[in-house]
């Protein structure tokens, strides 16, 4: 496939038929998506394939309880999980919970999570990143370079073999719970939970801001390139 069109026409598929993923299948898309960058090049990733229904039972209702409070953000006009949240905006996403689970639906992808033909957990080795920004004071974001490179990988070598996916950052909510779940060292970090599958819809051209609207020269507020 032409790297060009593959980059305009990758986005997060939550809706797959019921055809299964090849165990085959699966491994060829991990061999090529394993050639991303990372810090170091030390690879600080480990994939969990889920495959035990009980265990996707569980994983899917503690990512949906995470997202009812990713939808009860919404209902109060903030940006979920905003590192700039004051108490007040956590005080009234609080309130809404109730409402968010109300309006949860059987055929949400949340809801069905655990239907998902390959459902992944990536994990990120928190001994092997370069936090570059853990002193600062601030919500740190450095690290994710040495993870999220794999997982955009993993997408693409789907996409390539006809597969789509969605890359969700949900189940992190919970994390003390995943990590008991999945029998995981206190030292690994939930980076995502990945659901691959063959897509219901064909692949559309995506629609992104243009270059101009987030490119400046030399300063932030510099002019537009």
């Amino acid at each position: 496939m032409d790297l060009r069109h593959a980059l305009r026409t990758t986005g997060a598929i939550r809706n797959f038929t019921d055809q299964e993923v090849a165990d085959d299948t699966l491994r060829d898309i991990l061999e090529d998506a394993r050639f991303a960058p990372s810090g170091g090049n030390r690879q600080a990733w480990h994939i969990i394939v889920v495959k035990d229904r009980k265990t996707r039972e569980t994983l899917r209702d503690l990512y949906l309880d995470g997202w009812h409070d990713y939808i009860a953000h919404h209902l109060v006009g903030l940006t979920p999980f905003s590192p700039l949240a004051t108490d007040e905006d956590r005080r009234a996403v609080a309130a809404k919970r109730a409402d968010a689970e109300a309006l949860s639906k059987p055929t949400g992808f949340a809801e069905r999570l655990d239907e998902s033909p390959v459902l992944l957990v990536l994990l990120a080795d928190l001994g092997a990143l370069a936090a570059i920004d853990r002193d600062l004071g601030r919500y740190t974001i450095t690290g994710g370079a040495s993870i999220y490179p794999f997982a955009w990988n993993i997408l693409l070598a789907a996409r390539e073999r006809g597969l789509g996916g969605v890359m969700t950052t949900i189940a992190t909510r919970n994390e003390p719970k995943v990590q008991a779940l999945l029998g995981l060292p206190e030292t690994f970090a939930i980076a995502s939970v990945m659901a691959l599958g063959y897509p219901e819809k064909e692949f559309t051209r995506l629609t992104r801001n243009a270059v101009e609207e987030f490119t400046t020269v030399d300063r932030f507020n510099g002019q537009v390139f």
